[in-house]
C-alpha cells in the first residue's frame, strides 16, 4: 500500500492524457456526419482531461507522494492534453469547413492553431524553472489548462461552428488573444491553496457550491461567463496594481536563480 500509493496521482494524469487524446480523435470524427455531436464531445473531453490535472497534483500533496517524476509527467500531459488536443480542435472546429468560403481561413486557423501551441509550451516551460521562485498565490500568465477551457467553453456554447467569415475570424482573434496571454507576464490568481483561517474555508466552500448551482443551471454558457469574468477580472488587478492599489498585495518578484542547462549529448 505504501508503495502503490505513489502510482495514483500519475494514474490521474494518464487519464488527463487519455481525455485529450480522445478529443483529437472526436475532432477527427467531426469529419463524418454529425459533427456538432462530435465537436460537443471533443470539447467536454477537455473539461474532464482539466478536471483530472486538478486532482493529480491534490492527491499527491494529500498522500505526499510528490516526485520529480510526477512533476515532469504532469507537464507533458499539460502539452498535449491543453496544447495540442485543443489546438487541432479548435481548427477543424473553426476553420476548416469556413475554409471553402474563403481560403486564407485554412491558413490563419493553422497559424492561430500553432501559435496556441507554441504559446502553452513557452508558458508551461518558464512555469518549471520559476517553481519556487515567484509568488504561489499567482500564475505568471494564464494557466494553460484555463487556455484550453476558453476554447472548450466556446465549442460547448457553440457546437455547430462559426456560421459567417466574421465568427471565424473572431474565433481566431481569441485564439491569439488567450495565447498572448498564457506567455504574458499578467498575475493570475491562483486557487491551489485553502485559506489558513476558517471564515475564508467557509467562503471558499459558499463559492464553489454557488458555482457548482450555476453550472447545473446555466451549463455551457457558465463555463463561458465564468472564464470571461476571471480574465476580465485580472487585468482590471494589474491595472490597479499599475497605479498603486495595494487592496490586495500584489505577487512579490523573485529573482529567478540562473539554471544552467545540461548539455545534451545527442545534439
Amino acid at each position: 500500500m505504501q508503495r502503490s500509493k505513489f502510482a495514483l496521482p500519475s494514474t490521474l494524469t494518464l487519464l488527463s492524457i487519455f481525455c485529450g487524446f480522445s478529443s483529437v480523435v472526436m475532432s477527427i470524427n467531426a469529419a463524418g456526419d454529425n459533427p456538432s455531436y462530435y465537436f460537443l464531445w471533443a470539447a467536454s473531453l477537455l473539461v474532464a482531461a482539466a478536471v483530472f490535472d486538478g486532482l493529480d497534483g491534490r492527491v499527491a500533496r494529500a498522500t505526499n507522494t510528490t516526485t520529480a517524476f510526477g512533476v515532469q509527467l504532469d507537464s507533458l500531459a499539460d502539452v498535449l492534453s491543453f496544447g495540442m488536443a485543443p489546438a487541432i480542435l479548435a481548427y477543424r472546429y473553426g476553420f476548416f469547413q469556413m475554409g471553402s468560403a474563403d481560403h486564407q481561413l485554412r491558413y490563419i486557423g493553422w497559424a492561430a492553431g500553432f501559435f496556441f501551441l507554441a504559446c502553452g509550451a513557452l508558458r508551461l516551460a518558464r512555469f518549471n524553472v520559476q517553481v519556487g521562485f515567484v509568488d504561489s498565490r499567482f500564475f505568471v500568465g494564464m494557466p494553460i489548462p484555463a487556455g484550453a477551457a476558453c476554447i472548450a467553453s466556446v465549442i460547448l456554447s457553440w457546437p455547430g461552428g462559426p456560421q459567417t467569415v466574421l465568427h471565424t475570424y473572431l474565433f481566431a482573434f481569441e485564439l491569439f488573444l488567450v495565447a498572448i496571454l498564457m506567455v504574458s507576464t499578467v498575475g493570475f490568481p491562483s486557487f491551489k491553496k485553502p485559506p489558513k483561517s476558517p471564515k475564508g474555508r467557509l467562503w471558499r466552500t459558499v463559492a464553489i457550491v454557488g458555482m457548482l448551482s450555476m453550472l447545473l443551471i446555466f451549463q455551457a454558457k457558465f463555463i463561458l461567463l465564468f472564464l470571461a469574468s476571471y480574465i476580465l477580472a485580472t487585468l482590471l488587478l494589474n491595472i490597479a496594481w499599475h497605479m498603486g492599489w495595494k487592496g490586495i498585495l500584489p505577487p512579490m518578484r523573485y529573482v529567478t536563480q540562473t539554471v544552467t542547462e545540461p548539455v545534451n549529448p545527442s545534439h
